[in-house]
Order: C-alpha cells, then sequence, then structure tokens
C-alpha cells in the first residue's frame, strides 16, 4: 500500500454516515479514478483498519458491498482485487451475435480461432441442429477478447450441407452472422437462447486467464433461418462470470381491451322500493 493514500482523516467520525458506508465511498473513489488498476490488489483488511482506523467488521462490511457490486473480487488465500469493468451483451428482442454486439458499442472485438473442421455431430448436437443420419457439421472453436483480455470461450456448430464454404472461412476479424447473411444469403429470422452458471475447468481456466473453478456464465442459443424456420447455428459461449454482463429487455403484452358493454354489469331487475 502506498503510503499516505489512505489516512484516518478520511473517515469522519462525527458524521451520522455510517463508517462502513464511508469507507465504501473512499474505495469506490480510488477505483473509479483509477489509482487502484483493474486487476491489482488492493491493501488488505489489517492495513486498512490501521490505515483508517476502523474495526475489521466496518472494513468487512465495505469490501463485501464492493464485491457484491462487482467493482471487486477475492482469490482465496491471495486477498482482494480490483475488477475489470463488465461487458454487457444484448439478450434479447435483438438477436445480434458477439461480434456485433462490441461492435455497436464502440468496443473492437479480437477473435482467436482455436479450431475449425468438419466433424460428425454428436447426439445432442444433431438434435438441436435437426441433423439427418450421416450429416456432418462444420466445429468451429473461438477465444473472443475485448481490450485487455479474454471474455469468452464459444463453440459454434454449422450444418455443413447448408455452406460447405463456410468450413474455409476466415473468421478472425468478421461477424460470423454478418459471413452468413452477406456472403451466404441465409437469412436468420429468430433463436433461442438459455443461460445457466457453471465453472471453469482446467482448460477454460488457461484460454481465459481465470482459476479452476471460478464461476462461468453458460450461454447456449439456437438460430433459425427465415426462409423455413430451419435450425442454421447451435452455440455454446463460456462467458467469465467477472466481465460478462446481460442485458434483458422486456415486453409487457397487452391484453385486448374487452367492448365496455360487456365489462358492465347486467341490468338489475325491477325494485319494488322508491326513493323520494
Amino acid at each position: 500500500m502506498q503510503e499516505g493514500l489512505l489516512t484516518k482523516e478520511l473517515i469522519k467520525k462525527d458524521s451520522p454516515i455510517p463508517y462502513y458506508f464511508q469507507l465504501e465511498e473512499i474505495l469506490k473513489g480510488e477505483i473509479e479514478s483509477g489509482k487502484w488498476a483493474p486487476g491489482q490488489q488492493i491493501p488488505s483488511e489489517s492495513e486498512l483498519c490501521e490505515s483508517l482506523g476502523v474495526s475489521r467488521t466496518v472494513v468487512r462490511q465495505a469490501l463485501n458491498e464492493l464485491v457484491n457490486e462487482g467493482l471487486l473480487y477475492r482469490r482465496k488465500g491471495k486477498g482482494t482485487f480490483v475488477a475489470r469493468s463488465k461487458i454487457a451483451e444484448s439478450l434479447v428482442q435483438n438477436l445480434t451475435g458477439f461480434y456485433e454486439d462490441m461492435v455497436a458499442k464502440g468496443l473492437t472485438p479480437i477473435t482467436q480461432v482455436l479450431e475449425q473442421k468438419l466433424i460428425p455431430p454428436s447426439k445432442k448436437v444433431t438434435a438441436m441442429l435437426n441433423l439427418k443420419e450421416g450429416d456432418q457439421v462444420i466445429k468451429i472453436d473461438r477465444l473472443r477478447s475485448v481490450g485487455n483480455g479474454p471474455i469468452l470461450i464459444v463453440t459454434t456448430f454449422i450444418p455443413y450441407q447448408i455452406c460447405p464454404a463456410l468450413l474455409e472461412e476466415d473468421l478472425t476479424n468478421q461477424s460470423l452472422y454478418a459471413v452468413l447473411e452477406d456472403r451466404y444469403k441465409l437469412e436468420i429470422a429468430r433463436g433461442r437462447r438459455t443461460l445457466e452458471a457453471i465453472s471453469a475447468s482446467d482448460e477454460d481456466a488457461k484460454l481465459l486467464g481465470i482459476e479452476e473453478g471460478d464461476p462461468l456464465i453458460l450461454l447456449k442459443s439456437v438460430s433459425y433461418l427465415e426462409e423455413d424456420g430451419s435450425p442454421i447455428e447451435y452455440f455454446e459461449a463460456k462467458h467469465r462470470g467477472d466481465r460478462s454482463r446481460f442485458e434483458v429487455e422486456l415486453i409487457r403484452q397487452r391484453r385486448p381491451r374487452r367492448p365496455i358493454e360487456e365489462v358492465l354489469p347486467p341490468e338489475l331487475p325491477p325494485s319494488n322500493i322508491v326513493v323520494e
């Protein structure tokens, strides 16, 4: 920890604002100002207690709040570190791919094609793409990065008989969806996506620069053609949990309004009571 970076004078002991909240704002300021860079280890709990003159309970509560907000993360036995900013992706309403999402946000996606080959599909892929016996698929493994590090690993399966030339396509710096639509005239109309939480395998961890067992978000997706509704693509994307956030836009379906005469109560029978 740098000398003089955090001092006891920063905590206002005569303020009605709780100490933990004051500390949370102080630490947040260090992060947002850039004094603490992404990936940098912050002072230990004991160092914060000593330099700011607060209890360990106060420090832990402030750190827990910042971890929950995604500004910090902990590594068991190593300490607490500044988290990298999360990359937001659209999940519904607009069917776009990672490349298109990042370009739309003004970011520069980097793709490393790990594998691109022709294989016989597994039973799962066969079912997802509604394939026939003997059909083959193009399998594409890619490592996607933005800024200073990898974000996700994606494995994509495309029916070979639909666009065999895709096997030789260079997908390093272009959108797969754009290639399918512009070059092969395969218009994608809709898709179905699911999300679930998983843990990183040893292989995942090495590729993504994280530790085995770290949280990942697994996104599975099937996309369908506009022409006949047949499935054109199935992919599984493993996103780093500390770098990814999904945005969902929901639309409320309004029920048609009933005619007013259907809403009014039925006409009451004549009454024998006379009101004067």
